[in-house]
Parts: C-alpha cells; sequence; structure tokens
C-alpha cells in the first residue's frame, strides 16, 4: 500500500530517509537538517514536495518523495521522482513498480512530464526505470550550492 504520509509518521520518515542516505543509492550523505527541513515543508503544504510511505502488511518498509516544478521545454508541470527508498529485505516484490503508478495516476491530469535522477552505479534502479519507460537523457546537470551546510 501507499499513503501520503501523516504527523505520525515523522519518526519512521527520518528512520527512513536517514537509511537511504547512508545507502550506495546517494553520492553522498545530507544532514539531518535537510531531511527535517523536507518534513516541514511536506507538512506545510502540497505545493512543492510530497511524501509516501510504501507499506507490506500495514509495516512501512519505505518512502517516496516527489517535487512539482514547471517547465516551459516540457510544455506544463513536471513531477520530479526525488527519492524512492525501500528497504532490502523488501526489494523485488515490486513495490517500485507499484509506487511509479501511483505517482501516475495520482499526477496524470496536471503533468506534461516525470522525471527523475539515477547514479550511474545503481545498475538494478536504472533497469526498473528503463523498464517502465523512463528515458536516459543527455543532458549535464550542474549545481550551485546555496546551503553548504552537509
Amino acid at each position: 500500500m501507499i499513503r501520503e504520509v501523516q504527523e505520525k509518521d515523522y519518526e519512521i520518515y527520518m528512520e527512513l530517509t536517514k537509511e537511504f542516505y547512508e545507502s550506495d543509492a546517494v553520492l553522498h550523505p545530507i544532514p539531518e537538517s535537510h531531511r527535517k527541513a523536507a518534513w516541514e515543508e511536506v507538512m506545510r503544504s502540497k505545493d512543492y514536495v510530497q511524501a509516501y510511505i510504501l507499506e507490506e502488511k500495514e509495516e512501512p518498509v519505505g518512502y517516496g518523495l516527489v517535487s512539482k516544478t514547471f517547465s516551459q521545454e516540457a510544455g506544463g508541470m513536471v513531477i520530479w521522482v526525488e527519492e524512492l527508498y525501500i528497504r532490502s529485505a523488501y526489494r523485488g516484490l515490486g513495490l517500485g513498480k507499484q509506487f511509479f503508478s501511483f505517482v501516475e495516476r495520482e499526477f496524470s491530469s496536471m503533468v506534461s512530464r516525470l522525471r527523475l535522477e539515477v547514479e550511474p552505479e545503481n545498475q538494478r534502479a536504472k533497469e526498473l526505470y528503463e523498464k517502465i519507460g523512463y528515458e536516459i537523457l543527455d543532458y549535464v546537470q550542474m549545481v550551485k550550492e546555496r546551503n553548504a551546510e552537509r
């Protein structure tokens, strides 16, 4: 099951996001303050970001985070699948596919494009994303950090 996070989910959200940022799926860990700021924004409104808990037999086993932006290139709203994390014991059960199907249904009427990032070494994730229709872009992304805390 996939459901939106609720205020009662703070501890499990922080636990799951910590596991994600300590995993090989990311380039580097982030400070707890960044995860708390994301939580506060999720609780504040649905304007920019929404978070979901993935459950198996009513037990939280992962989470997903999506954000919204507008793209002239895409001709409208873009949903970014910012993060998807599933605990290792629950991988391979179809939860990732379920989450992507959920996101497509949830946002289908308002978006022109779905987008995500994946670390080049995360072959398992890349294979899933390509299997469900995502294509590799030839973009080089660049970043200029405004918050130096890491």
